[in-house]
């Protein structure tokens, strides 16, 4: 078995690189405006002169950022999502499900009414992420402390916590949309939805420096998260700090939950499939996983964000519904699957 894991680890990194820029010059290249592969390449490459003003700004100053946006957020709730199953030790954990992202909405969408009321003037690169980050930390924190007791994470409270944060964060975005201006209350409903429309050089470079710390930081706690698997006092034995790691993983995968919510708004179930998809081609490793999430998190929100543009041309969908029509059905079998290791 480890020596099929390790000759598939050889294969499968080169195929999926080779695989995220094909359809990273797809997302450049597809749109309300067609422009052709050789086209999108050449407004990027150094011998752009013949290419017309108009589809270089099309290409440089829209599509582009959306994309890197796009690869971007996608590894920012992958890594996010495998880090809360480490953490749980629980497939079925995901930012979304547990009410993480609903708190972390909460918190961006309270940065959003301060910054129009005027209360901060610091610009929506900073507030909005400051925000929702601790609206995140403090969703994972209640989350955590219900679900976990002596005798270990109870899946079943963590997601009923999950819906009592999701209700109550519900119930507080209400409130703010209902004193909100219309300008303000435009907003939060678009970013609500998820939607990468609002890309910009500010938000890439945050969302860039977050998701290339977040996987380093993921990948250099994957072997203490591997001992954890094993069980908490397991993994004391081991000599790891327990209590430190779980409270560094809480504090990391609340900081990749602000940062994403804050510059796309609320895409579910990607931190929820993208590590089940990985550990079906690499196995359980997260040496291994960590890296394998990222790149897959990039590839599938950018395809989901493709398929949001085109679906409906010339108008388009905000991506937040296509993760969710595609990981939901996803979330149901694991639920059928779960159901069968119980009866069995």
């Amino acid at each position: 078995m480890h020596a099929y894991f390790r000759e598939t680890h050889q294969r499968l990194f080169p195929v999926l690189i080779t695989v995220l820029f094909i359809v990273t010059v797809m997302s450049i290249a597809v749109g309300q405006w067609q422009l052709g592969w050789l086209v999108s390449l050449q407004s990027l490459s150094p011998w752009q002169s013949d290419v017309a003003p108009h589809i270089l700004t099309i290409v440089q100053q829209v599509r582009l950022p959306r994309t890197l946006l796009c690869l971007f957020v996608g590894a920012l709730l992958a890594v996010s999502g495998a880090l809360m199953q480490g953490l749980f030790r629980n497939p079925l954990a995901d930012p979304g499900i547990i009410g993480v992202s609903g708190g972390a909405s909460l918190g961006g969408a309270l940065g959003l009414l301060l910054l129009s009321w005027g209360s901060l003037n610091v610009g929506f690169t900073l507030s909005v992420p400051l925000f929702a980050f601790l609206g995140a930390l403090v969703a994972t924190l209640f989350v955590y402390r219900i679900g976990t007791t002596s005798m270990g994470t109870s899946v079943t409270v963590m997601l009923l916590a999950g819906i009592a944060i999701s209700a109550l964060s519900g119930a507080a975005l209400g409130l703010i949309n209902y004193v909100a201006d219309n300008q303000t209350l435009r907003d939060i409903a678009l970013w609500s939805m998820g939607s990468l429309t609002g890309a910009s050089w500010g938000l890439i470079a945050l969302t860039g420096v977050a998701s290339v710390t977040l996987t380093l930081f993921a990948y250099r706690c994957a072997p203490h998260i591997n001992a954890l698997l094993l069980g908490e006092n397991e993994a004391a034995y081991l000599g790891i700090n327990v209590h430190r790691l779980k409270r560094l993983l809480i504090i990391a995968t609340a900081a990749g939950m602000g940062v994403s919510v804050s510059a796309a708004g609320l895409i579910g179930f990607i931190g929820l499939v993208v590590p089940h998809i990985g550990r079906l081609l690499a196995g359980p490793d997260h040496r291994t996983l960590i890296p394998l999430s990222a790149i897959l998190g990039a590839l599938l929100l950018t395809l989901a964000d493709i398929i949001a543009r085109i679906i409906v041309a010339p108008a388009e969908l905000p991506v937040g519904i296509i993760t969710a029509l595609m990981g939901a059905p996803f979330f149901l079998w694991l639920l059928i699957q779960q159901r069968q290791a119980v009866v069995h």
